[in-house]
């Protein structure tokens, strides 16, 4: 899993938001949290951010969820234990509501691919196991849209 939220937020402060089980995503006022498929291999994420709401689209993309984010012109991602992807980006948008609207593509395709290298690859600590999983690395990928509320 990953977390989208000001860099000034505390990711576990009281009030933050808990994923259930076969959620894709779950959000507060000014987090949210993107559950991974997987935890083992390393996923792709693009984030954009819009003048206006984008038009909503697919173009292979499995899943949607959309919500509604608080944030103050700046933007971090956090993975938890592994650290801050992107510790503060500036958005253009300034200080305010943010729709959000989170894309999937490949979730069940690398949780697949990763269990067949177990059955392709006996030793997982072994060097030709962890070449393939490093090929699996951003197959499971992340679209983050952003845009202000008006």
């Amino acid at each position: 899993m990953f977390r989208v939220l000001d860099p000034a937020v505390d990711p576990d402060a009281p009030g933050s938001p808990v994923l259930t089980a076969g959620s894709l995503i779950s959000a507060s006022r000014e987090q949210l949290i993107v559950a991974c498929a997987q935890e083992h291999i390393g996923v792709q994420l693009t984030i954009e951010e819009w003048d206006d709401a984008p038009p909503p689209f697919s173009d292979g993309y499995e899943d949607e969820a959309k919500c509604v984010l608080y944030l103050r012109g700046k933007l971090s991602v956090d993975m938890g234990a592994a650290g801050r992807a992107v510790e503060s980006i500036r958005l253009s948008g300034g200080v305010g509501d943010y729709g959000a609207r989170v894309y999937t593509r490949n979730r069940a395709a690398s949780v697949q691919r990763y269990e067949e290298l177990f059955q392709l690859h006996a030793d997982p600590l072994g060097d030709e196991f962890q070449q393939a999983r490093r090929r699996l690395e951003g197959l499971e990928q992340y679209l983050l849209q952003l845009w202000r509320e008006s």
